[in-house]
């Protein structure tokens, strides 16, 4: 089932030649059934990048999905351009007052900076209390897995001896918890982050369960009891060459960066990556989609 998007997005061109199915909105206004809706609060600084990543998976279901991207107010980006933010995303003020059925906060770059130092830390805050209200279902990626822990159950980062960077084996711990059904016992994941959480944090607080987790790179994917708040504090939605970009970017500036694990061929940069997550992320978004939202979400979402 497609994805509905405007039809000049950018990632429309790129969705359409990998074949993922996306839907006109002047198709979709003639579909006698309601799509999902679904918010995407894209905080990352390569806008149409991380929206193209996020919207592959999210069309790659049986489910009829409509987005609304959504930028912070506080905060002007410097790597996309105004006119991409003006006609593609809206701000707090225009959803305030919509509701969804899944909502996505995505990561983003500050990792280093305690949360009230970030210059939209407020607006954030008020989104993620929105959503307690107005989204069935918030899905947070990396920091904003960091950021939703600490303000809706106080558990803090901790700072990493070094960058966590590559591609890390993972083990699912609760295989018959729908979010992780049909994992693989072992599989992977990207990871790119100079913060982790605490296991015992999460082990303590009752409403939380970690699903999956890694020896090196920590606890993965983590639920609370009803499936409301999902967190993830690696990069599923990553593409084949973001880690390389990433990797390459800093080489070319001087600054110290490793090279990430388990990701090209015998970890030599000059060798071809190795694509091997693919597989474990759509099917954790249409997890998500199906059990979390689809299958839970009320007909009308006025009665959340």
């Amino acid at each position: 089932m497609p994805i509905k998007i405007p039809d000049t997005l950018p990632a429309a061109r790129v969705l359409e030649s990998e074949n993922i199915f996306i839907m006109t909105e002047d198709r979709a206004l003639h579909q006698d059934i309601r799509p999902l809706k679904i918010g995407i609060l894209n905080l990352m600084p390569t806008k149409i990048n991380t929206e193209t990543q996020l919207l592959r998976l999210l069309g790659n279901t049986s489910l009829q999905v409509d987005i609304d991207l959504i930028q912070t107010a506080s905060h002007t980006s410097k790597n996309t351009s105004s006119e991409h933010l003006l006609k593609f995303y809206k701000t707090y003020d225009d959803i305030k007052d919509e509701r969804y059925d899944g909502f996505i906060i995505t990561g983003a770059p500050v990792e280093n900076m305690p949360f009230e130092a970030v210059d939209y830390w407020p607006e954030l805050v008020k989104i993620m209390d929105w959503t307690s209200s107005h989204v069935y279902s918030t899905f947070h990626i990396c920091w904003g897995a960091q950021a939703a822990l600490y303000h809706h159950y106080h558990i803090n980062k901790l700072p990493l001896p070094s960058k966590m960077f590559g591609v890390f084996e993972h083990r699912t711990l609760h295989p018959t918890h729908p979010l992780v059904r049909g994992f693989d016992e072992a599989f992977f994941a990207p990871h790119s982050r100079h913060t982790g959480v605490d296991q015992s944090k999460l082990d303590a607080c009752s409403d939380l369960v970690t699903l999956a987790d890694s020896g090196i790179a920590g606890p993965y994917i983590i639920s609370n009891r009803d499936g409301r708040r999902i967190f993830v504090t690696g990069h599923s939605e990553y593409d084949r060459d973001t880690l390389a970009a990433e990797y390459f970017r800093d080489v070319e500036k001087g600054l110290p960066i490793e090279v990430p694990v388990n990701y090209f061929t015998g970890d030599d940069p000059t060798q071809a990556v190795i694509h091997r997550w693919r597989g474990h992320a759509n099917l954790l978004f249409s997890n998500w989609l199906n059990y979390f939202v689809y299958q839970a979400t009320p007909y009308d979402l006025s009665n959340l």
